[in-house]
């Protein structure tokens, strides 16, 4: 999210240029915030901060009808989850699910309302945001398009007209881009490889591992965590836990919805519980933390009001008193909340403390590697003075306009890639359209890696993640041809830091063209 507005402001073009598996708004939108404020970590965490807002505020609105209670304290819990995984970066998902649920929101507000030039109004600023949000991210289609089936099903024509002519207008920018990308490119980079050429390389097993963890970087992370002081179970459980009560979750939401309409003939939890369990995917093809939270701060921020729609048929009472409703909203708002603190407790308010003790000064583990006045965190101590030595020799050993690739220490396996060193050496081009070096794709047989390789004039290779071990098929080794031609190709000017795994290798390597 750094580096790739950085490529669109010079000029590149997502899936043509460079591997970019999400549509190209939220790269559109940070590259048009770096063009104003200039390229920044700050620059694109403020981006983020602003669609972390949207999720929450969003969640607000579309809770309001159950009360104060129900709508803050669900808008908090969603926030909470949402920013847990990885903090205020700018990530397409969430800015998606945020445009989202503000199109869900104002979609229902249309079926409500008598007046009707307003409600055609918000039938069409309903239709654009989740046409916008599709420009996000593509694979929110099941999520928006069942919700939206929903809530057109309830509109008149006009209105229904209006959500289709704003879905248009939405999405128009898709034309644009096919038509600077090409109609085959950007079908392959926004379909086909996501789908069938990284999905081995990326998924895991479903129900998650109850005894270790399956995801690389989510076992990496757990090994520098705060205590917990309560009883909780292990990591690894709480994920097969989480990954149980959101199934149910579903269900109950899902429930709720049907119930709800046929007691009130009103569409809003049932649009609302379409919308959640569309997100369903998201988790269900890798269910590490952060992707079981992308979906869960919709789920569970919405099951209070789930509960309070299951009461009232249970009770089958029209109303409640003000007194009783209040206690209700505080007795629906405690479901979830702890529920989260029974089954996933270290992945949502362990991680949420952590966050909020740090922006007080506490627990601050990250080092910070600096070039060229741009700054990036990192939390292991190692790389950092690795970085921090190599990137002003990197600066003395080549000239602007070089072209540079980034890439892991065997570049047969091809499951990370530190492209953080791109956004900090800005006098260089990025050499390679496999920036993320996404496995089943960067090693692939057909890849261009090596034929990037071949024009490339400087390459640094890191072996920080080298021991990557996930039960998928980033474990598989592709073609050697890669390693060959860096060989035939390139010298290893120097090496920086140590790996603990080779003391024979740094954990950066530099190479430069013979």
């Amino acid at each position: 999210m750094l580096t790739f507005p950085e490529m669109v402001m010079r000029g590149r073009v997502p899936n043509r240029d460079f591997l970019h598996l999400y549509g190209p708004g939220s790269l559109w939108v940070l590259a048009a915030v770096f063009t104003l404020f200039g390229v920044s970590l700050g620059a694109e965490r403020a981006v983020g901060y602003l669609q972390h807002l949207g999720v929450a505020f969003g969640l607000f609105r579309l809770l309001r009808p159950w009360g104060p209670w129900v709508a803050a304290g669900g808008a908090c819990l969603g926030a909470m989850m949402v920013l847990t995984p990885s903090g205020l970066s700018a990530m397409a998902w969430v800015g998606g699910v945020a445009l989202g649920l503000w199109a869900l929101s104002v979609g229902i507000d249309a079926t409500e309302v008598d007046d009707g030039p307003v409600a055609r109004r918000r039938a069409l600023v309903a239709g654009l945001l989740a046409g916008i949000a599709l420009l996000y991210r593509l694979d929110l289609v099941l999520a928006i398009g069942a919700a939206g089936a929903i809530v057109a099903a309830s509109l008149d024509k006009p209105r229904r007209r209006r959500v289709l002519l704003g879905v248009a207008a939405g999405c128009a920018p898709y034309v644009v881009h096919v038509a600077v990308a090409g109609p085959w490119v950007t079908l392959h980079g926004l379909v086909l490889e996501p789908v069938f050429a990284l999905r081995g390389g990326r998924h895991l097993p479903l129900p998650p591992n109850p005894l270790r963890f399956d995801g690389f970087l989510q076992g990496a992370g757990a090994l520098d965590q705060p205590a917990w002081p309560l009883p909780a179970p292990g990591g690894p459980r709480q994920l097969w836990l989480w990954c149980l009560a959101l199934v149910v979750v579903g269900a109950v939401l899902i429930t709720a919805g049907v119930l709800s309409r046929r007691r009130t003939g009103r569409i809003r939890m049932l649009a609302i519980a379409a919308f959640s369990v569309g997100l369903f995917p998201q988790a269900l093809q890798r269910p590490d933390s952060t992707h079981l939270a992308w979906v869960s701060c919709v789920a569970f921020a919405v099951l209070p009001a789930a509960v309070i729609e299951l009461w009232s048929v249970l009770r089958r009472t029209p109303g409640t008193d003000e007194q009783t409703s209040r206690l209700l909203g505080v007795g629906a708002l405690a479901v979830p909340a702890v529920l989260l603190l029974v089954v996933a407790p270290y992945f949502t308010y362990r991680s949420y403390a952590e966050a909020t003790a740090q922006s007080f000064g506490r627990r601050l583990p990250e080092g910070l590697i600096e070039h060229d006045g741009r700054r990036f965190p990192y939390k292991r101590a190692d790389a950092v003075a690795a970085a921090n030595e190599m990137l002003p020799v990197v600066d003395a050993l080549t000239r602007p306009g070089d072209r540079l690739i980034v890439g892991p220490g065997d570049l047969r396996k091809t499951p990370y890639s530190e492209a953080f060193l791109y956004y900090l050496l800005p006098d260089l081009v990025p050499g390679t359209r496999y920036i993320e070096m996404d496995p089943g794709i960067a090693n692939a047989v057909d890849s261009k890696l090596p034929e990037e390789l071949a024009r490339a004039d400087v390459v640094i290779l890191s072996t920080i993640r080298d021991d990557w071990n996930e039960p998928n098929d980033s474990l598989l080794y592709g073609p050697n041809t890669p390693n060959e031609v860096l060989a035939r190709d390139f010298c290893l000017a120097r090496s920086f830091g140590t790996d603990p795994f080779d003391p024979g290798r740094g954990l950066y390597e530099l190479y430069l063209r013979c």
